[in-house]
């Protein structure tokens, strides 16, 4: 039986373009998320949880490598994981495990919508995916492609269509330990309609609710799109809710650890032109909670990045994390706590903009290289200060205080921190153009207080 298994099977479920405050974790009164919400509240919740790279596909060779996408090359949408990489995938299936994939893939190469070669999947046995999911499939026309390349129409909405292959995987697979990542692409936009459609019914239910202060205050498509989005949120909980009720009646829940998290978030047209591909609170906060063994430790409040996750999962399992992995497994913050965890996360895009952020719990410190966006480049070697923003004051960045002789020492300390993330992540220590000096009302903050 499954229950007599010494190793912890592993799910991946991964949404795309999540917002954290869709959730009523932090404090969305919509009634959107209460299976996540009633299990972060017994496991895992960590309460401040950033992408290192908000764009799609960058963000996914981070989660399966461990690296940054700056290591393995994969910047922006449309680079493929390099064909030597490593990813969860090999490191589980070496270690005994049987790996499934089932949902978006986006690390194939660019203009490749459908299939997915076999030399291309990285160690994932089972597969029914699509490269750009997007772009095969629609709310009510699923397409998948399985382990022969062969086109898959599943039933139902896509959420529904995509857990239900998700649930028979795991029926298939109960008596053997397995690693199976589910990537959704909701509540992410539908492309070729620029609409978040939700299903039948759910838009009316949430047109007219809650809007975040960042989207109330600056209006981008809020109006035009939040009552698709939350209703995509609503029935991916409902989603995550039927896959623990099977693992519950198949008794894998005590043996089986989930992570639920996403890609990055969304700003509805309000930083840009369109969703991501910005360093804001609103682009790179999202969602993440563990349950299962090893996760009874209640609400993380340490700054958790992509990055981390990996290894967390490999650790958790039992497997050994390999050296070359760039984040840190929050395995023994569960455990005791660690004197020395990161006091700021570091977020990087070089997709549209070539910018770089580093974000502590107080402070987020924001650049952009000048007469990059558009190009081709993974970074550059001349910023200028973009933004800083004080997050307790400040929480959706509202009032940009970069150049405010106020808080001047407080961006030096920040540019610093920057400068040492940028390294340690394997870039080459650019210059940091300081931003034009302005006189403001506030007081001046000392550098001391840059440390929180």
């Amino acid at each position: 039986m499954a229950g007599d298994s010494k190793k912890p099977n592993v799910i991946v479920f991964f949404t795309d373009q999540q917002r954290w405050d869709t959730t009523g974790l932090h404090g969305n009164p919509m009634g959107l998320t209460p299976n996540l919400d009633r299990l972060a509240r017994e496991y895992t919740h960590a309460a401040h949880s950033f992408t290192c790279q908000p764009v799609c596909g960058p963000a996914r060779s981070c989660l399966q490598t461990g690296l940054y996408a700056t290591t393995t090359g994969c910047y922006r949408n449309g680079i493929p994981l390099p064909a030597d990489s490593q990813t969860l995938a090999h490191y589980f299936a070496a270690a005994g495990y049987d790996t499934g994939y089932i949902g978006k893939w986006h690390l194939h190469e660019r203009g490749t919508t459908g299939p997915v070669p076999a030399a291309d999947r990285f160690g994932y046995q089972y597969w029914l995916a699509s490269n750009v999911l997007e772009f095969t499939s629609d709310a009510y026309s699923t397409v998948l492609y399985d382990n022969d390349d062969q086109p898959v129409r599943l039933p139902g909405y896509r959420v529904d269509a995509v857990t239900d292959a998700a649930i028979r995987y795991v029926d298939a697979h109960q008596d053997h330990p397995f690693f199976l990542f589910v990537s959704y692409i909701e509540p992410h936009h539908q492309n070729h309609l620029d609409d978040y459609p939700p299903p039948d019914g759910y838009r009316e239910a949430y047109t007219s609710g809650w809007i975040p202060p960042d989207l109330a205050a600056l209006g981008g498509s809020t109006h035009q799109h939040l009552g698709g989005y939350y209703g995509m949120v609503k029935r991916l909980d409902e989603a995550y809710g039927r896959l623990h009720d099977a693992l519950k009646s198949l008794e894998l829940a005590d043996d089986t650890v989930v992570l639920f998290t996403s890609d990055h978030g969304c700003h509805f047209k309000t930083r840009n032109n369109e969703y991501k591909r910005s360093c804001h609170e609103s682009s790179i906060r999202v969602p993440t909670v563990l349950t299962g063994p090893g996760f009874r430790g209640g609400q993380l409040q340490e700054l958790v990045s992509l990055i981390d996750l990996p290894p967390t999962l490999l650790d958790a399992a039992g497997v050994e994390v390999p050296e070359q992995m760039q984040g840190r497994s929050l395995m023994p913050l569960l455990r005791g706590g660690v004197a020395d965890w990161p006091a700021e996360v570091f977020v990087q895009i070089s997709e549209a903009q070539v910018g770089r952020a580093v974000r502590t719990h107080r402070w987020k410190y924001g650049v952009d290289a000048p007469g990059e966006q558009g190009r081709d480049v993974a970074g550059a070697e001349l910023y200028e200060e973009q933004y800083l923003y004080d997050l307790q004051a400040d929480p959706y960045e509202l009032n940009n205080l970069v150049g405010h002789e106020s808080h001047r020492e407080v961006a030096q300390v920040m540019r610093e921190r920057l400068l040492r993330r940028m390294e340690e992540a394997g870039e080459a220590r650019p210059q940091v153009k300081e931003a034009p000096p302005r006189r403001s009302g506030q007081r001046k903050v000392r550098p001391e207080e840059a440390g929180s």
